[in-house]
């Protein structure tokens, strides 16, 4: 494979032939990443490299890459530079959405990382959700969410101490919450609402999703009901925006 820094740098650009040089080098960067020379979530040249390679002006570099972020092929972050877009990632959501398996059905290969267990005082909007009393306890997980080794998803999970004492030991012991309620006698749940939103990350979340700061998230409020109809689980998640998409299925 071509290294990033150099592929297509055989091509001279056609001066003086009616074609503006900033479409020439936008052209040679599509035909690279068509190519495969550069591969979808690689960090391209720097302007500088670039403005070297092509022999030409900053501003024409620019108009390029301009170019190419406008038709989705480039992504462009401040303070860290220009990469190649990656896929975007299809999540669908609807009554029963398993992380695992939905990206499994994409032929992407899932996993899951307990970042931090904590059992916390239950505020207002966990204790409605989940029906208990403000103040009682309940355990917050944090999850982390990676679709071939990339972080796309940061959740934090709320359950009742109460109703699952266990759930600390067995999170700590599996990742899967799927699982781990099957052995609390939850074998199925649904969702019963989901509210999506979109903000900035804090500078935590940026770092856990591999992203800056000046990149938005979709955040997705979900509460997990079982069989019964009674609260399972309060979901918050964070998804990356510019890798995923949310499809909200009926």
């Amino acid at each position: 494979m071509t290294d990033a820094a150099t592929a297509g740098a055989e091509a001279p650009l056609a001066r003086g032939r009616g074609v503006a040089l900033w479409r020439q080098i936008a052209g040679t960067l599509e035909r690279d990443i068509a190519a495969g020379h550069l591969a979808p979530g690689v960090r391209l040249p720097t302007e500088a490299e670039l403005t070297q390679r092509f022999a030409v002006n900053r501003h024409t570099v620019r108009r390029a890459m301009e170019d190419l972020e406008a038709r989705g092929l480039v992504r462009i972050e401040q303070g860290r530079g220009s990469f190649v877009a990656e896929d975007v990632l299809e999540y669908p959501v609807g009554p029963r959405t398993r992380f695992s398996e939905t990206i499994r059905r994409q032929n992407r290969e899932p996993q899951g990382r307990i970042l931090r267990l904590d059992e916390i005082d239950a505020d207002a909007t966990v204790a409605e959700a989940l029906r208990i009393r403000r103040g009682r306890p309940v355990l917050m997980a944090e999850r982390q969410g990676l679709v071939d080794g990339r972080p796309v998803v940061l959740g934090r999970h709320y359950f009742s101490v109460a109703r699952f004492p266990d759930i600390a030991r067995l999170l700590s012991e599996d990742p899967s919450i799927t699982r781990a309620l099957v052995r609390l006698g939850v074998p199925d749940y649904r969702r019963l609402t989901t509210r999506i939103t979109a903000r900035m990350p804090t500078a935590e979340e940026a770092a856990l999703l591999d992203q800056t700061r000046s990149r938005p998230v979709l955040v997705s409020e979900a509460l997990n009901v079982d069989a019964a109809g009674e609260p399972v689980e309060l979901s918050i998640a964070c998804y990356a925006a510019g890798r995923v998409q949310i499809l909200v299925e009926s």
